[in-house]
């Protein structure tokens, strides 16, 4: 599978951005999804996760109650919500493809290129 991430830039403080990450291939629906982040110098992490038919999700501690991840397997794409965004959300995202439930980076076998989220004070 292919993905594409997609609706980042630059946003203040307080702010909100709708990240989406479309899929090619038919098979869509077989695979968990997963939104990580990676800020300049620290290590890949995990924002949220979402089961095969969105029954499930994850998220990270840090963004819990601020972002919301959702997918519509008839559009083959995955989304991440966030609000109230603060300059530590500063980071490049990407979406991520595992064929089963997982919340580490090792499981996830297909990645998009990522979109860069910049927040400012």
């Amino acid at each position: 599978v292919q993905l594409q991430a997609s609706g980042g830039g630059w946003v203040q403080a307080g702010g909100s951005l709708r990240l989406s990450c479309a899929a090619s291939g038919r098979t869509f629906s077989s695979y968990a999804m997963g939104w990580f982040r990676q800020a300049p110098g620290k290590e890949r992490e995990i924002v949220g996760a979402i089961t095969w038919y969105g029954v499930t999700t994850y998220y990270a501690d840090s963004v819990k109650g601020r972002v919301a991840i959702s997918r519509d397997n008839s559009k083959n794409t995955v989304y991440l919500q966030m609000n109230s965004l603060k300059p530590e959300d500063t980071a490049v995202y990407y979406c991520a493809a595992a064929a089963r439930w997982a919340t580490q980076t090792e499981f996830y076998r297909y990645w998009g290129q990522g979109t860069k989220v910049t927040v400012s004070s």
